[in-house]
């Protein structure tokens, strides 16, 4: 299987960037690798995309050299399953609100002794030819990803049991939600949303753990590095639509 470059980056202390995918379309996941991105994470949780097209989106990802995340819809061993299955290097898991919640992602995305993900002979190990299963089970054990998300209340409240459950590589803090939950819906920036991130990001960094989140423009984009996330995701869709309105600003202005 592929090594995971965005995982290797984010273990050596670096910053890994990346774009939330969630059009159908593998010609954008290879269009964000040909930029530059580190990784393109294809969201089946918002996006249309069924199991077939984010398989092309995986692919296209391979052709570009950019790791293929997936945000999974939903926490179930059997779905997880099959975006892995199909060569994602890791996935993203949303709404999770209990230490029992994230143990459930960990035992879907790892193979035995760690996990209980099933073993077959599928697209991720070339078919079953990569070589011994043993050691391709080691290897992804390895490479994968786990990132769960934080943008509940009722995650926030069990933050601490959550953050000791082994093998988080990254703990995602999702602002739109989070800030609905605390009664500022469509107020990131409100200061006590802020407030609530910024202690987050404390407590989550104490644990040992890379923290992760979203940030559309420039100045959220320099406070998020200040605060020392490691995994940050733009948007194709914020990306076209930036650029499409400086376009027609110049043109017609």
């Amino acid at each position: 299987m592929r090594k995971n470059l965005t995982k290797e980056k984010i273990q050596a202390g670096e910053t890994a960037y990346g774009v939330f995918v969630n059009v159908s379309n593998p010609s954008l996941v290879e269009i964000v690798g040909h930029l530059g991105f580190d990784f393109a994470l294809i969201d089946a949780e918002h996006g249309p995309m069924g199991l077939e097209s984010c398989e092309q989106m995986i692919r296209a990802a391979d052709a570009a050299n950019i790791t293929p995340l997936v945000r999974v819809a939903m926490n179930i061993q059997q779905n997880i399953l099959r975006y892995l299955d199909m060569g994602a290097l890791g996935v993203q898991l949303p709404l999770l609100n209990n230490k029992a919640d994230v143990e459930s992602v960990v035992r879907s995305v790892r193979y035995r002794p760690v996990g209980r993900r099933g073993l077959a002979g599928v697209r991720a190990n070339n078919w079953g030819m990569w070589g011994p299963m043993a050691e391709y089970v080691e290897e992804a054990n390895r490479q994968n990803l786990v990132i769960v998300q934080i943008e509940t209340m009722e995650a926030v409240e069990n933050i601490k049991e959550i953050l000791t459950v082994p093998d988080i590589d990254i703990v995602f803090i999702g602002p739109n939600d989070l800030s609905a939950a605390m009664g500022y819906t469509g107020q990131q920036n409100h200061p006590e949303v802020h407030k609530m991130i910024d202690n987050l990001v404390k407590e989550i960094h104490a644990a040992g753990k890379a923290t992760g989140t979203i940030a559309y423009d420039a100045d959220t984009l320099k406070l998020r590095k200040e605060q020392g996330f490691k995994f940050i995701v733009y948007n194709i869709v914020a990306m076209i639509v930036k650029s499409g309105r400086e376009y027609l600003k110049l043109a017609r202005g």
